[in-house]
């Protein structure tokens, strides 16, 4: 796969993830790069070419995690834009998000991730996640929470 510009992209990227929930709980990731380094999100990535969104959202969540998932249903389509300390967008993608359940896999984070876990809804408000209402409207906390 040829390497595609995240930072400063020429034209918006399109991302992938799920929304994973296990009874009470979720699956989360802690993110390793940018944007959103250091943040808990839903586990996703980049769409790759000649994928379908729900094959990619499938991948994503199992490289980023190690579960193996069954996605249910489309969750929301978000724009996610993020802009410099000078206005200029540093960061666009459109982001495709599923909501699904486990269906088999071990938990383990990948190399792109800080921490994989699985979160108690209770536990949602005390975790820091990117803010996602500049943007975007209503984020996935506020769906599970």
């Amino acid at each position: 796969m040829s390497r595609i510009q995240r930072k400063y992209p020429p034209c918006p990227l399109v991302g992938v993830g799920g929304l994973v929930v296990d009874k009470d709980r979720v699956l989360l990731v802690k993110r390793e790069n940018e944007p959103g380094r250091g943040l808990w999100s839903v586990p996703g990535g980049v769409l790759e070419v000649g994928e379908t969104v729900r094959n990619g959202a499938e991948r994503e969540i199992k490289e980023e995690t190690g579960v193996d998932t069954e996605l249910d249903s489309l969750l929301d389509v978000i724009d996610s834009i993020t802009r410099d300390e000078k206005g200029d967008i540093c960061y666009h993608y459109v982001l495709v998000e599923f909501l699904g359940h486990p269906v088999g896999g071990t938990l383990s984070a990948a190399t792109d991730v800080k921490e994989a876990r699985w979160v108690g809804l209770d536990e949602l408000g005390k975790l820091q996640t990117k803010d996602s209402k500049k943007t975007t409207g209503q984020g996935w906390t506020e769906k599970v929470g």
